[in-house]
């Protein structure tokens, strides 16, 4: 299912009007849901999703996709959100899964790794974008193989811009990058060379000349064509002397600062 965006502007609020029409309709529970990382060369992809209800609120002020916002406007903004939901959760697909499942599905693994850290089950989900990734495929997929939880299938609508219309997305985009970047800035203490605390990742020009004179590590998608970098990627780099703990395995979502957040 795909709903048309509505062509507001981008300096107009997200608002909650896509969601109430849900709930209008007898749905009780509606979840919006956004990516990060998706273009990322190093860690993981991460989706964010963030459920609201009838008695849900006018968002918080200021709230906007995250990519329009600056990096103190989304800290601000973070907590705020969080007490807002009703739920919300942030699940994330390691390089190493990505390499083998590709992003589309490494998308879908993120997403339902979300869903199922929610302490509610919503019964409409409404997706970023115009291709559902979090469907299942018509083809069979690897997700078994990596652990992929159990999918109770909501209904699925995908919105182009939802991210800048509808607020139960918006929000989820700014948990998705604030959980995404705080992440990555774990991980830059491990692997300083690269930046990622930063650069987050993403192919800035410290990014690629650390690749040219380091090689890539594990958290790079070795899959990728990384800049500089045969393919496939040997692991030439080692962690830093300094330990960190990265968070569970693969297989749950790592690094959430608190998995299945919910409000009432």
């Amino acid at each position: 299912m795909s709903a048309r965006p509505t062509g507001r502007s981008a300096s107009v609020p997200p608002s909650l009007r896509l969601e109430r029409q849900f709930l209008r309709e007898g749905h009780t529970l509606v979840a919006g849901i956004d990516e990060v990382g998706r273009g990322a060369l190093a860690g993981p992809v991460s989706v964010g999703v963030l459920v609201v209800d009838a008695a849900t609120r006018t968002a918080p002020a200021g709230l906007r996709d995250s990519k329009l916002l600056t990096p103190a406007a989304r800290d601000a903004l973070t907590p705020k959100v969080q007490r807002w939901a009703v739920a919300w959760a942030v699940g994330h697909t390691e390089p190493a899964e990505i390499d083998a499942v590709g992003i589309t599905a490494a998308l879908r693994l993120a997403g339902r790794r979300a869903l199922a850290q929610l302490p509610v089950a919503p019964d409409v989900v409404i997706l970023d974008g115009n291709h559902d990734y979090l469907s299942d495929p018509r083809e069979p997929s690897l997700l078994d193989d990596l652990g992929g939880p159990a999918w109770d299938a909501p209904l699925v609508t995908t919105r182009i811009k939802a991210d800048v219309t509808c607020a139960a997305v918006a929000g989820a985009s700014v948990l998705a990058k604030t959980t995404r970047d705080a992440l990555m800035a774990q991980r830059h203490e491990l692997f300083p060379h690269y930046g990622w605390a930063g650069n987050k990742g993403y192919s800035a020009p410290d990014h690629l000349q650390a690749l040219a004179l380091h090689g890539a590590c594990e958290q790079h998608r070795r899959s990728w064509r990384l800049p500089g970098v045969a393919v496939p990627a040997p692991r030439t780099v080692q962690p830093s002397a300094r330990t960190l703990d990265l968070g569970p395995a693969a297989g749950d979502a790592l690094g959430d600062p608190a998995p299945g957040g919910v409000h009432h």
